[in-house]
């Protein structure tokens, strides 16, 4: 797949005079903000305007160091994870660190001990160790794929900045979390592999995200969840379906199956920028793994 340099245009084209980017057209947000600084990366293009965007994403960090959606929103969320994900010197140094120190101490609800203390007063009984760790979508909600996999991702490149212990172990903790939630097909969904007693169905988006937070696993554990990325990708009508379909294979050096490009059009900035960023993965250069 070829970088297609009029998507870069169009991303350029569509950001907001503040910097930020927008979903569609409106005002900017977080997301899709850093989905087109990683499109300019992939592209090995200069952002255009990026001073007035570092201001506009320094402004979106909240004091205890994570980034908050949009300016109207007053919490930090699961998006810290994608900011974390830009080269440091894109927001700062300091004000990167504060983000990867905010989404270290964040987890699911199902790790913290007053949960456990109080499925204990219910049940009379210890549970057994501490869950998998994974990462909510909001602090003090439940783990799901998709933030897990975020996080995983900016904590993978932290990690190849500065190696230590605990940043191997909780990637390796985030990991397992992950293969603790597969589906029975080999994909992934949002996070429920079975529900009222039956096997819940994976999605392509879901299942991309999963193998590419997973690079670097141990290929033979992987063979069902290649197949169902492959089956998703032959019959795929979602761009960003096919996008991280295709970021996800190509993390394990599997070679993409032919998908119908042409039935999928590009609804969203986030959508575009995948959709390039997919290609520069085919041309050798993945801006979620290498630096």
């Amino acid at each position: 797949m070829e970088i297609d340099h009029s998507a870069l245009d169009n991303i350029q084209a569509a950001q907001n005079p503040d910097g930020g980017w927008p979903y569609r057209q409106g005002g900017s947000w977080t997301e899709p903000t850093v989905y087109a600084l990683l499109a300019h990366q992939a592209g090995r293009a200069a952002p255009p305007r990026i001073a007035e965007t570092k201001i506009w994403l320094g402004a979106s960090q909240q004091p205890d160091g994570g980034f908050k959606p949009r300016r109207s929103v007053d919490q930090s969320t699961w998006v810290t994870s994608l900011v974390a994900l830009l080269p440091p010197e894109t927001i700062g140094a300091e004000s990167h660190a504060r983000a990867l120190a905010w989404l270290l101490r964040q987890s699911g609800m199902e790790t913290s001990p007053f949960l456990r203390l109080g499925n204990f007063i219910r049940d009379g009984k210890l549970a057994g160790p501490p869950a998998l760790s994974g990462w909510p979508w909001f602090p003090g909600t439940a783990a799901w794929v998709t933030p897990t996999c975020l996080a995983i991702l900016a904590l993978k490149q932290d990690y190849r900045r500065r190696p230590t212990n605990g940043l191997r172990e909780r990637i390796a903790n985030a990991q397992a979390f992950l293969l603790s939630r597969r589906c029975a097909d080999g994909g992934w969904n949002h996070g429920s592999a079975r529900s009222l007693g039956y096997n819940s169905d994976s999605y392509p988006e879901t299942t991309g995200q999963a193998l590419v937070a997973l690079a670097g696993a141990d290929p033979s554990r992987l063979p069902e969840s290649f197949r169902a990325a492959q089956g998703f990708l032959g019959q795929q009508r979602s761009s960003a379906g096919a996008a991280w379909l295709r970021l996800g294979l190509l993390a394990h050096q599997q070679l993409p199956a032919a998908a119908p490009l042409s039935s999928m059009p590009c609804r969203t900035l986030p959508d575009s920028a995948l959709t390039l960023m997919a290609a520069a993965a085919e041309r050798g250069y993945n801006v979620f793994l290498d630096t």
